[in-house]
């Protein structure tokens, strides 16, 4: 008993003090926490003459009112909260102006390195409202949910939020390319109206316009296009155009099953897209759209006059690349169209590797008059007709014919039918 030291009468009057004084404190901002939920600025006023604005809150709510919400974020969240995160991560644009015009700092950042701007766009509303007059309370509470996120958006921006800060995170995302991934095009505009570079690369050195068109988000391209997107910036790591991508992922499966990506590509193409930009492998857009096999996405790049006979680092052609696919293999109106357009045929690569597809047991045949044609030189006279066909396509072929002689002209457009040689 000797051992143990008994704590004094000034020890116990200093810890209750200590309590009491936590206790205050926790009642300040459980109190302060309500009012920027229910947006009572007056009790917001008030509660900072000895609460500091840009001091986190430690203590949720608690109140009868939001208890269900305050258990929940106790549940999610055991770090503390600045009162402008949490005005804003609730989209309680009155609470929000209040608190910046009491000196809250627009760029402090919480726990993961993010910013009141980057929390806004992380929790923007995944449902679009197109409502002119909601005519339901669903609907209703929608639309005040999308207006209050807007508004809290002008308001940030109003009282200097930096918006080219970047997450503290291994992508480096600035807030353009966050509103890409989970924002609206609406948000690219307000963005880029208050000084958001439009064209800034993230960590994968994609800008905004390279990850709308990966997604195929016509409307996100078509506002990243008017706030001066460089349509044809590559990807330093890939050398990949935002066309590129787009023709990727139209070319997928997925794009095919879903009929996706036709009016981004030629939304792009429209705004001066370079149509045989090669990338760091040296394919072009053609290149993929013939590996994929999409008939609508080859014609379109052929419209806007892609070279069929670029070669990659590696020497393929763009024929090259439908012929490897098995299914392609089987249209052969295509694969006549693109013969027509091709010379020289070149069969293989540097390696003298012919493509997969052509080399299955049941396209043996095909394989033999591929070879056949690869090796059999056309005159100048069939080359000159060929590049004239080709230069001016099926758009010009009416013209043509009012202004040649109809001998020149037939013998320009009577074309040797692949088609029939191919079946």
């Amino acid at each position: 008993m000797g051992n143990i030291t008994k704590r004094g009468s000034r020890d116990l009057v200093a810890d209750s003090a200590t309590l009491l004084e936590e206790s205050l404190v926790t009642a300040l901002h459980s109190r302060l926490y309500d009012a920027i939920i229910k947006e009572d600025c007056d009790t917001i006023k008030t509660l900072l003459r000895n609460q500091p604005v840009n001091q986190p809150l430690t203590i949720l709510a608690s109140s009868s009112s939001h208890r269900l919400l305050s258990q929940v974020l106790l549940t999610l969240s055991t770090q503390p909260i600045f009162p402008i995160h949490l005005a804003t991560e609730y989209r309680k644009p009155r609470s929000l102006l209040c608190l910046l015009q009491h000196g809250a700092d627009p760029e402090v950042r919480d726990g993961q390195g993010l910013t009141p701007l980057h929390l806004i766009l992380l929790n923007w509303p995944v449902t679009s409202t197109t409502w002119n007059k909601p005519s339901t309370r669903i609907q209703k509470v929608l639309m005040d949910i999308q207006r209050n996120t807007i508004l809290c958006l002008h308001i940030l921006c109003g009282h200097g939020a930096q918006v080219n800060a970047r997450v503290d995170n291994r992508n480096k995302d600035s807030p353009l390319h966050l509103a890409i991934t989970y924002g609206t095009y609406s948000v690219l505009s307000i963005l880029a109206q208050n000084g958001a570079q439009v064209n800034a690369i993230n960590e994968y050195s994609m800008t905004p316009l390279h990850m709308a068109a990966d997604i195929l988000n016509k409307n996100m391209i078509q506002t990243l296009i008017a706030c001066g997107a460089n349509v044809n910036c590559a990807v330093s790591s890939t050398g990949q155009t935002a066309l590129k991508l787009a023709v990727s992922t139209a070319s997928s499966k997925a794009g095919r099953l879903l009929a996706a990506g036709v009016g981004c590509i030629r939304l792009l193409l429209n705004h001066g897209a370079q149509v045989d930009a090669q990338d760091h492998e040296g394919q072009t857009a053609l290149h993929e759209a013939c590996f994929g096999g999409r008939e609508v996405i080859i014609n379109l790049l052929l419209e806007f006059k892609a070279n069929v006979n670029i070669l990659t680092r590696n020497g393929e052609s763009p024929i090259y690349m439908y012929l490897q696919n098995r299914s392609n293999i089987r249209d052969v109106t295509l694969l006549a169209r693109l013969l027509d357009r091709t010379y020289p045929l070149r069969l293989s690569n540097k390696q003298g590797i012919l493509p997969s597809g052509i080399m299955m047991p049941e396209f043996h045949l095909l394989r033999k008059t591929l070879i056949k044609l690869s090796k059999k030189p056309l005159t100048l006279e069939a080359i000159c007709k060929r590049t004239i066909r080709n230069v001016y396509g099926e758009k010009y072929k009416s013209y043509l014919k009012t202004r040649l002689p109809p001998k020149l002209w037939n013998s320009i457009y009577g074309i040797y039918d692949f088609t029939s040689l191919l079946k």
